[in-house]
């Protein structure tokens, strides 16, 4: 517990010393109750009114200070600088955290303007991925002319200098040696190099005879319904490369040349998308699991659309009057529990039913309902498995 002190001492009438442990202070009052007034030694100053409980109090050192900071002005160049110096520093203290505070609102914007230009090239990657997966039927390979391969007129008569052999010996027979080159060396080295360049133009011009011949030769083997020329020809030029981008297997075959059949691995699973990609309209990203009749309608136009496909790049490679297609994928065996491969498309296309078709305006399925056709298709279940058309069908 504090050991408190404190004695008055009246030395006047209305004035008195009071000594306590927290120093000396002087207390006025006047002849009658009223305002009375107190001074510390630590220069507190009190004004109290009595029987109010009302008082006021103030630090007279501490007003003074303020007074003389305020209303202090300095003379000398040094104190002046300093003072100017200070107000330079807050001035750019101030400045720099309003600067802060701009970037850091201008990187929160860079920020939030990045992620909305991300989230639409997703979804307009997921849109051009779709409609790709649509549209796999509008694309098509340049048709072949086997006839008119078969009966092109060979590059110059056999026996005869062929065009790159007479403009290498042309360039070689207008060869004149100057004086400068026969003192240098240089004539001989230039007859050497046209010399050498007339053997390269014979060997040129002899493989493109020779290559002449072997098209001819193999258009007459595709005219002739050759399957293994067939099947050469489909590998040499490769029109279903893109397929392997949609994870899609291809087999073919044929016992006849006037038809070819091939077997698609459609792996919907794999290819086709379960969830739908879409913008709100503050440009978040959205991505939300496709209804049922969405998702199945999306794997019956990308079915149909690679059976149109295939058989387009048949007939532009070969020669055939029809293209079975038969597209396969995993169906749930609901007595298993499992996925077996199943037919789920079985088409015959004529290259009759193609001429005069605007392919990039067709719908695929209804565009298949001109063919003999095997499909069951529910828009909430999708495929059912179904028999394969033969060609006598």
């Amino acid at each position: 517990m504090g050991l408190n002190f404190r004695k008055s001492i009246k030395i006047a009438k209305g004035v008195s010393v009071n000594v306590g442990t927290g120093g000396v202070s002087v207390s006025l009052r006047g002849k009658k109750k009223g305002i009375g007034y107190s001074l510390n030694s630590s220069g507190r100053a009190t004004v109290s009114l009595p029987g109010t409980g009302l008082s006021y109090s103030t630090n007279l050192k501490t007003v003074a200070k303020k007074a003389d900071k305020k209303l202090r002005e300095y003379k000398s160049d040094a104190y002046k600088k300093q003072e100017k110096l200070g107000k330079d520093k807050a001035a750019l203290e101030k400045e720099k955290a309003a600067l802060a505070k701009q970037e850091a609102a201008a990187a929160k914007e860079q920020a939030k303007q990045t992620e909305l230009a991300e989230n639409r090239l997703r979804v307009e990657e997921y849109e051009n991925y779709i409609d790709r997966i649509k549209g796999v039927h509008k694309e098509c390979d340049e048709c072949v002319d086997w006839k008119r391969v078969r009966d092109a007129k060979p590059p110059f008569a056999k026996g005869q200098p062929g065009p790159a052999e007479q403009a290498a010996a042309k360039a070689l027979a207008d060869f004149k040696p100057g004086v400068m080159g026969k003192l240098f060396g240089q004539d001989d080295k230039r007859r050497a190099e046209l010399e050498k360049a007339l053997g390269e133009a014979k060997q040129a011009d002899a493989e493109e005879f020779e290559a002449w011949q072997e098209s001819v030769k193999f258009a007459d083997r595709i005219l002739a319904g050759d399957v293994d020329a067939y099947l050469e020809a489909l590998e040499e030029a490769n029109p279903f490369e893109d397929f392997a981008d949609y994870g899609s297997d291809l087999e073919f075959g044929t016992d006849s040349g006037e038809y070819m059949e091939i077997e698609f691995r459609v792996k919907s699973r794999e290819v086709v998308p379960e969830n739908a990609l879409s913008l709100t309209s503050t440009g978040k990203l959205s991505e939300k699991p496709m209804s049922k009749t969405m998702y199945f309608d999306l794997t019956q136009d990308y079915v149909c659309s690679c059976a149109i496909r295939l058989a387009r790049e048949i007939f532009a490679v070969l020669p055939v009057d029809a293209v079975l297609v038969h597209a396969v994928d995993g169906v749930l065996n609901t007595a298993t529990g499992n996925d077996t491969e199943e037919t789920i498309l079985s088409v015959g296309f004529t290259r009759e039913g193609f001429e005069g078709i605007n392919f990039d305006r067709i719908d695929p399925s209804d565009f298949l309902s001109t063919f003999p056709m095997r499909m069951q298709f529910a828009k909430t279940a999708g495929f059912k498995p179904v028999e394969r058309i033969t060609v006598e069908q």
